[in-house]
């Protein structure tokens, strides 16, 4: 889909700037919500191209305001409410809740089975079965990333879609199509490949000159220029 969350190439948001020394997180909620979201994680509520999209619903100007952590802190509330696990008013009644009581509140120590062991956790990211396929691509070879503008969830980047670029290496792991995981409409498994374009080609003579961008895409995204 488009949106605001698809700001890569885009001017007015000025430059990036490089914090020395940043440190992991720059506030004490912003633990709380990472910590939550990774507990979330093992009980398989949602999958990671679900709470992307999810993201990528908020408004532009609360996209831009919230911040990294509160980005995830804005989807897990709503996937929560909407699987009707924890709503919206009960949240808002703790949180009234906890206003009237902010002095008799401490850090609580770690659950002691935490973190759990490899053969505890869930596989959430980027997901691929042990299995392979058959690639249609082959290193070196010139594509076209598809000019495609779904309603839902999607990979592509707009500053890319309709650009050839030459494929740089390949996946052949049968990893599930994003796109459609996203919305529980099948795994799809495919091909991913790693893409290799040209600044110049994506952002015309103002790209910086020497200037190479990788991309990695599925094989569904991608069409014979």
């Amino acid at each position: 889909m488009n949106g605001i969350h698809d700001m890569g190439g885009l001017h007015g948001f000025g430059l990036v700037e490089q914090e020395v020394n940043e440190p992991v997180f720059h506030s004490f909620w912003e633990s709380r919500v990472f910590c939550m979201t990774q507990v979330l994680d093992t009980k398989e509520i949602w999958n990671l191209d679900e709470h992307r999209h999810e993201i990528e619903l908020m408004s532009p100007d609360d996209y831009i305001r919230s911040g990294y952590y509160g980005r995830w802190l804005f989807a897990m509330e709503r996937l929560l409410d909407r699987k009707n696990i924890l709503r919206r008013a009960e949240i808002e009644r703790r949180v009234e809740d906890l206003a009237t009581h902010m002095e008799s509140l401490s850090v609580c120590d770690a659950p002691r089975d935490w973190p759990r062991r490899d053969d505890q956790k869930v596989r959430w990211g980027a997901w691929r079965h042990e299995d392979s396929v058959s690639p249609r691509y082959h290193v070196g070879q010139q594509v076209r990333i598809r000019n495609i503008h779904p309603e839902g969830h999607t990979r592509v980047t707009a500053y890319a879609r309709g650009k050839v670029g030459v494929v740089d290496r390949v996946n052949a792991e049968a990893w599930v199509f994003p796109d459609t995981r996203a919305h529980y409409r099948g795994e799809r498994t495919q091909a991913v490949y790693g893409i290799r374009l040209c600044a110049a080609d994506l952002w015309g003579p103002q790209a910086e000159p020497n200037t190479t961008v990788f991309i990695d895409l599925s094989e569904e995204h991608l069409e014979e220029p």
